[in-house]
Order: structure tokens, then sequence, then C-alpha cells
């Protein structure tokens, strides 16, 4: 899996999945561009990932991709990529009938809107160069939609549409366009997400098998799934050993959705 000379974007990189799939990548070789909203926090991000990949190339990208402004942010200081991760998302639970326009709305932006502008912006150079690999980071809920989560569900289910549509938009000039299922993981949101929905007087251990038995019950791999088995995922899809993998909705959902095909 070798991507030295090849330049990626991580969106939502700081903390988290982004995190470690851009850790990841740099470790193939890729020169990775971290982002999140502030320049402080992608520094110190940066300075994280510097010692996690002694002699990684990373490159500041901070601006709030959610807004065209902070988009246009980002594409400045990174003006040409070879691989994109949309992996910003916000999540939350929320009884379906209290979900308001804004919330609905606000989630459109920041999970698939955002995600929908870097594409644009990118996708031509990849096709124009003859190589390219862009990513969006789904969920399980895309198409398992958990009922205390239905607007986080709905725009997961909405990133594999924009998935394929924008495939066959790069068909036949050497991108691959691609969505990953990312089943429950192991980061500091999610462990809030638990514990808004467990005893909050429950050991992290206790508190994580109590979560996948009650509301993940689907799950083959009964645990959350650790951020570096997603960005494992991401790497190889990335690479040129997945050139021939283009349209697909792949899962590291560790068995939690009750289907034969992805």
């Amino acid at each position: 899996m070798e991507l030295t000379g090849k330049t990626a974007l991580v969106t939502g990189s700081t903390q988290g999945i982004g995190a470690a799939i851009a850790a990841s990548l740099a470790r193939a070789g890729a020169a990775v561009g971290v982002n999140g909203r502030s320049l402080e926090r992608v520094e110190a991000a940066i300075a994280a990932l510097r010692g996690e990949v002694p002699g990684g190339e990373f490159v500041a990208a901070p601006g709030d991709v959610s807004t065209a402004d902070g988009a246009a942010d980002v594409i400045g200081n990174l003006p040409t990529v070879d691989v994109l991760v949309n992996n910003l998302g916000i999540f939350g639970s929320a009884p379906a009938l209290e979900i308001t326009d804004d919330e609905w709305r606000r989630y459109f932006e920041v999970n698939v809107l955002a995600a929908v502008r870097l594409t644009r912006a990118y996708l031509p150079g990849m096709m124009e160069r003859g190589w390219g690999r862009v990513q969006y980071i789904a969920s399980d809920s895309a198409v398992v939609t958990p009922k205390e989560m239905i607007h986080y569900g709905m725009s997961k289910t909405a990133l594999l549409a924009v998935s394929r549509g924008f495939a066959k938009e790069a068909a036949g000039t050497g991108v691959t366009v691609n969505s990953v299922l990312a089943g429950p993981t192991h980061t500091g949101g999610v462990e809030d997400f638990v514990y808004q929905l467990v005893d909050t007087s429950l050991p992290w251990e206790e508190a994580q098998r109590e979560f996948m038995r009650l509301h993940r019950p689907q799950s083959l791999l009964q645990r959350l799934i650790e951020p570096d088995e997603i960005a494992a995922m991401c790497t190889y899809l990335a690479s040129p050993l997945a050139s021939a993998t283009t349209g697909a909705a792949v899962r590291v959902d560790g068995g939690y959705v009750d289907a034969i095909l992805p």
C-alpha cells in the first residue's frame, strides 16, 4: 500500500477516526492535509501525529468545510489532492418527532454537503490527471437506521448515493470513488454517546458491553471497532491495490449489517 508522492486530505482529522486515517495514510507515504475548524487544533493534532508517525509529512489545512468560506480556505492551502477522504461528521441522539428543521439542515450541511463541496472542487483535477481516490466515511446507520438518530442515518444514507453518483461521473478516468460503512467505533465522542444511553456509573468496559448488548445486538464483533481498523480499509482503498474497486459501499462494520452483499 504505497502512496509516496501522493497528497491526501482528510476532513475532520484532528481526532478520532479522522486522525487515525491521517496517520495511516502518512505511514503509506502520502503527504496528508490535516483539517479542523481552527489552526490551533490542527497544529496540536499535527504535533501528535508526528509523534505517532516519525518522518510523516503533514500539512495544516484549517477551515470549517461545512461552509463555503471554510472550504475555500482549505482548498487555498491544498489546491491539489490525489486522495480525498470525506470524514467530517456529527452525530447524536434525539427523539424522532423532536428533531427540528434546523437540526435536519445542520446534519445535511455538515455530513453531506461538505463532502459534495470538496468533491466538486477536487474531482475534476483527479480526472484530468488520470488518477485519484475519493472516499466518504458513511456508517452502518446508512443501512440500519437507529430510531434514536434518524437525522444522522439520513445523512449517511445520502452519502451512499453521493458516492455512487460521483463514481459514475468519474467512470473510465482512473479515479475511484467509494464509501466506507464504519460500524460502531470507539472514539471519545462515542464514549459520550454510550453514556447517554447506559448507566453513567458503569466502568467503560462494562458500559461498552451493555451498549452493544442493548443498542447494537446485531454486531458479530460484539465490541466497538477501533479507529485504526477503519483507517486500514481507507488506506487500502486509497492505494493502487484497490484500482478495481469503485462505486462501492465497503463495510468495516464488525458484521453489524445483516446482509450477505456489501
